[in-house]
């Protein structure tokens, strides 16, 4: 059976406001939402929102879009979701070298497989995938993939959900509010993390959001593996191999909450040396435990958080 760690407990720091939460289980994970107790009746309109995006851009979901073009590979009519979600993902293709590449579907959709039918793939297998962004051919109303080709959105999906919704809050003037859909938190206003330890009961970290209106995304190997955290989920698609050199990457920054699910993602599958060019190049905080426990933080850090804790970590 894979298993699922739950990254993040999240306090909502709304000053002298009574806080309203709701957890709804949606694109497989827990979604919750928290907004203040006069801005209640806008919570299920979120959630509305998150099932909105399953349904467009889940690889998972039958009723979806994207399921659909991996099942038929011929053009598929789009909707503003899936057409945006995957000209996003091409861009993040071009971002990050090419370490971003929603086409391992071939590896992650049929060859490894988490949960009660658990898989491992071969090395014959994962050698005769094809992984291929410019097999992806997408127009404004229509998509199509070639021959033996799948596409997988999960490693920007949640985070392009979260700011669907965010969007809508921002629409409609509320300023404090949280989303959070397992690794992906936007906190509109100011909120405290606690980030748990992936091989303990304890907390790895704990801080504060500096300023209004950041992202928190954490991408980990240990979510979802099979037997072993070598057979994780995260796939290197130029190596066509799960990554082994991080055990998760922690981002912070006020660009949307795509784009850091999105570069996370491609940060935790590159040469180690290559990962941090590339996570200081972005512009936000990040967290690193590296495959070794060895805890790096980004230089720039406390110009995202504040009263940032670590518990048994070495600091870089």
């Amino acid at each position: 059976m894979s298993k699922i760690v739950l990254l993040f407990f999240v306090l909502v720091l709304f000053l002298e406001a009574e806080t309203i939460s709701r957890t709804q289980i949606i694109m497989s994970t827990f979604i919750t939402i928290s907004v203040e107790e006069k801005n209640k009746n806008y919570i299920e309109n979120g959630f509305n929102i998150i099932k909105d995006v399953d349904n467009s851009i889940s690889s998972y979901n039958p009723n979806s879009i994207i399921y659909e073009l991996n099942k038929n590979l011929f053009k598929i009519g789009l909707d503003e979701y899936s057409y945006e979600a995957l000209k996003l993902s091409q861009r993040y293709y071009k971002r990050t070298d090419g370490y971003f590449d929603i086409t391992i579907g071939s590896i992650t959709k049929s060859l490894y497989r988490f949960g009660e039918e658990q898989r491992v793939a071969t090395r014959k297998e994962l050698s005769g995938a094809i992984v291929k962004i410019q097999g992806l051919h997408v127009e404004k109303e229509k998509a199509c993939i070639e021959y033996g080709m799948q596409v997988d959105l999960g490693g920007m999906g949640k985070g392009f959900a979260v700011d669907k919704v965010a969007e809508y809050f921002r629409n409609k003037d509320i300023e404090n509010a949280t989303i959070r859909a397992s690794g992906d938190i936007r906190c509109l206003s100011t909120c405290s993390i606690h980030v748990q330890d992936p091989f303990s009961e304890t907390h790895l970290l704990s801080f504060e959001t500096s300023k209004k209106d950041l992202g928190i995304t954490t991408s980990g190997n240990y979510n979802r593996y099979v037997k072993t955290t070598k057979n994780n989920h995260l796939i290197n698609p130029k190596l066509k191999a799960p990554q082994t050199k991080f055990i998760s990457i922690t981002l912070i920054g006020s660009m949307p909450s795509a784009d850091l699910d999105a570069y996370a993602t491609a940060a935790s599958v590159m040469p180690t040396n290559k990962a941090y060019k590339f996570l200081d190049s972005l512009g936000v905080g990040y967290i690193v435990m590296q495959s070794d426990k060895k805890i790096i933080i980004s230089k720039n850090i406390s110009k995202f958080t504040k009263n940032l804790l670590i518990n048994n970590a070495v600091k870089d």
